[in-house]
């Protein structure tokens, strides 16, 4: 089945949702846009964060456009609630997301158009937005004698909680606050934990101001802008120096080790002769932006990124990317789905003053 729309939006999370509801502002239901999502239920990368990740623990939740984000208990977990909230809201807005849909490609058409080929069928798009975020693409390291360990490797994307920790020997690698709030979880029921990070810490006291958040965004920008792959949040913020970060610290739990030089059977291993052994490895190693169905656009420069002008993509002005770069995280998303929104009317000639009636930013 092909079908013809305006513009097609793929993924539904925080940036997702947030173009969506600036888009049913502007166009018609149905026949203008089109709101694709590959994961099985509303929420985003929310639905799968670990049960013990609570309002207490999240690094911060921001309401979408338009509706105020639910205040449980502080120690409800996040994922149900922020699943439900997310699932309200597309009913509330009437964004109308059509799921599962996995995307294969998107591809350009002679007639200036894009083809989105998708196990659903397809969509000819006068321009695209993409809000695939990082869920699906966990970074895995590779280390010399990794395919020869003995024990089990996980990533943050497979963990679940403590409980399956319990007695072992653990190595969590990652200085972000994943890691972090992991091996604080892990900690009380393993035999032994390690924290391991290619970088030393950088400890960040006092509140992050809103100076702060537009230089870290600055920094990020620059970097999209020519053309470099976006820096991890945590490597330009810092980890805030919490009361319970700096309990741990005083512990020794959070007693960093440089990285190893390769991995055994049993453990890790330094060049130094230093050997800790392990039957666990936790890779806390971060995402990736899961972007490979954007390849036959041929949108990367050499810096392995792609070009960013503000949410567009500098190689193909029918292509904007949001929770991408500057916009990778949850207030960043709203902003960058309303730009994005934006520039896509004057691209496509829409009125000004052309939104639906009753709609609220």
């Amino acid at each position: 089945m092909i079908r013809e729309v305006e513009v097609v939006v793929i993924g539904a999370g925080q940036a997702g949702l947030s173009a969506a509801y600036f888009l049913r502002r502007h166009f018609e239901p149905e026949t203008e846009f089109a709101v694709l999502d590959h994961a099985p239920h509303a929420g985003g990368a929310w639905q799968f964060r670990w049960p013990t990740l609570t309002f207490e623990t999240v690094n911060g939740v921001y309401r979408l456009p338009g509706m105020a984000v639910p205040e449980p208990e502080p120690t409800t977990p996040v994922s149900g609630v922020i699943s439900s909230y997310f699932a309200d809201y597309e009913r509330e807005f009437d964004l109308r997301v059509q799921r599962p849909v996995s995307v294969g490609s998107v591809r350009p058409l002679p007639d200036k158009r894009l083809e989105v080929v998708t196990d659903r069928g397809t969509w000819i798009t006068r321009a695209l937005i993409n809000a695939t975020g990082t869920w699906e693409r966990p970074f895995w390291p590779r280390y010399a004698g990794q395919e020869t360990f003995a024990g089990r490797q996980l990533h943050t994307a497979q963990y679940r909680g403590p409980e399956e920790f319990a007695g072992r020997r653990v190595a969590v690698i990652g200085g972000g606050i994943s890691g972090i709030q992991h091996l604080l979880e892990i900690d009380p029921v393993a035999a032994s934990t390690h924290w391991i990070t290619r970088r030393e810490p950088q400890w960040r006291s006092g509140d992050f101001n809103p100076d702060r958040g537009r230089e870290v965004v600055a920094m990020v920008e620059e970097r999209v802008r020519r053309g470099l792959r976006p820096q991890s949040v945590i490597s330009v913020t810092g980890v805030p120096l919490t009361s319970e970060i700096r309990a741990a610290r005083a512990a020794g739990v959070l007693d960093r080790l440089p990285m190893f030089d390769s991995i055994t059977p049993e453990g890790l291993s330094w060049d130094d002769g230093t050997f800790i052994p392990v039957d666990t490895i936790l890779w806390a190693t971060g995402f990736r932006a899961a972007l490979d169905h954007l390849a036959p656009l041929k949108l990367r420069g050499s810096g392995g990124g792609i070009v960013m002008d503000g949410t567009r993509a500098a190689a193909d002005a029918r292509v904007h990317l949001v929770g991408y770069g500057p916009s990778a995280s949850t207030i960043g998303a709203n902003r960058a789905g309303r730009a994005a929104v934006s520039e896509i009317r004057e691209f496509l000639g829409v009125r000004p003053g052309a939104a639906r009636a009753g709609a609220r930013d």
